[in-house]
């Protein structure tokens, strides 16, 4: 498979990769100690094009290929996995689910704006009892003429509080179980439907995590996405591409600890002489770099295969397992380099191990991704 970036992907790469360095970094450290949102820094985001990156240009979007996403992905997260949490959300869950399954209506009043930055999405799927279970909704949705009413509860929502837009699975027919499943369009100051506060995380605390609660919110009936009982299907396809997004906001992570680790060694002395030269810390650097670059080729597979219009979630589940794995693993190595200056917050390293662990959790715990990958090569 030819891995040879094109004149745009560079590009794209390059632009996202100095974005990161001149408006992210300076402020990422205060923003994950204060818990505080990127308001301005997702604003800019809108306005170069990135949070809409895959959506075609007459819908508001860039127009890029999921490659020149999936690198976008790595260099905002390889300096603030919390942007790059929040801008995965808006690209991977909630543009694409509009773009592929919505109407043009749909696409026309909600994703040129989400496209275009000046709207922000959520996507909403687990419930309090209804994690790796997703067909275990409890949230239903009740028809009522030209409306449904909603009633439930959302947990785990990234972007849910600072939301416009939220794309919500809700039950129409319990008794079909998934086939019984259908998604709404779900608008931020619909009567009836409030987040709840704000999640005190371990990690990626500059982007928000809340719960959701709808009571009784009437929504639209041409705000269901597709037919009724597609809803469990759309998530599980949605989600499909938002394996590669994470696994790239993971990849970023793992590489921001193998560049600190080599920073850090050619700098600490011990023994009269940098760390560096000492074989017990080349040869961890060396198997990070090892894992990293593969990982970085099963991101990029995953991603070609998309923009190829092949079969990929088998490929998507691979890539986020073992590329989570990795920014968990090359995190703690980094800190183990940095010895006692790798636990303090004055090195970034704890953060990325902080950050580094949702990415084996949220949108399908490692062991789900077992368990599509093992399902799809018995099956």
């Amino acid at each position: 498979m030819n891995f040879e970036l094109s004149e745009t992907q560079k590009m794209t790469r390059e632009t996202a990769r100095q974005f990161a360095v001149d408006e992210l970094a300076p402020t990422a450290e205060e923003r994950d100690a204060k818990e505080e949102f990127p308001h301005e820094a997702i604003k800019k985001l809108g306005e170069l094009g990135f949070m809409g990156m895959m959506v075609p240009e007459q819908h508001g979007g860039a127009g890029l290929d999921t490659v020149s996403y999936a690198l976008a992905m790595e260099e905002i997260s390889r300096v603030d996995a919390s942007v790059g949490v929040i801008m995965s959300v808006n690209n991977s869950l909630v543009c694409y689910g509009i773009e592929a399954y919505g109407t043009e209506e749909q696409k026309q009043k909600y994703l040129v704006p989400l496209a275009q930055g000046k709207l922000l999405g959520a996507f909403a799927l687990s419930e309090p009892e209804a994690g790796s279970d997703a067909t275990n909704q409890h949230t239903l949705a009740v028809r009522d003429g030209d409306f449904y009413i909603l009633n439930g509860i959302k947990n785990w929502i990234t972007n849910g509080y600072n939301a416009d837009v939220v794309l919500v699975m809700a039950a129409t027919d319990p008794s079909k179980g998934a086939h019984g499943i259908s998604t709404f369009i779900v608008e931020k100051g619909m009567p009836g439907f409030a987040p709840g506060k704000k999640e005190r995380k371990l990690g990626i605390r500059s982007s928000d995590t809340v719960s959701l609660s709808f009571q009784d919110v009437r929504v639209p009936a041409v705000n269901r996405i597709g037919d009724e009982g597609f809803g469990f299907r759309f998530a599980m396809k949605t989600l499909d591409g938002g394996r590669i997004g994470i696994a790239a906001q993971a990849l970023g992570i793992a590489q921001a600890c193998l560049d600190a680790s080599i920073k850090y060694s050619k700098e600490r002395k011990a023994f009269d002489r940098p760390i560096a030269e000492l074989q017990a810390i080349q040869f961890k650097i060396a198997d990070m770099a090892t894992e990293i670059e593969s990982a970085r080729l099963l991101t990029l597979q995953a991603a070609m295969m998309k923009d190829a219009g092949q079969k990929f979630s088998k490929h998507a589940a691979m890539a986020k397992l073992f590329t989570s794995k990795t920014a968990v693993r090359a995190a703690l190595e980094a800190i183990q380099i940095h010895g006692g200056y790798g636990y303090i917050r004055e090195y970034n390293v704890e953060r990325y191990l902080r950050d580094a662990k949702i990415t084996e959790i949220y949108e399908g715990t490692s062991e789900i991704q077992r368990v599509v990958i093992s399902r799809d090569l018995l099956k």
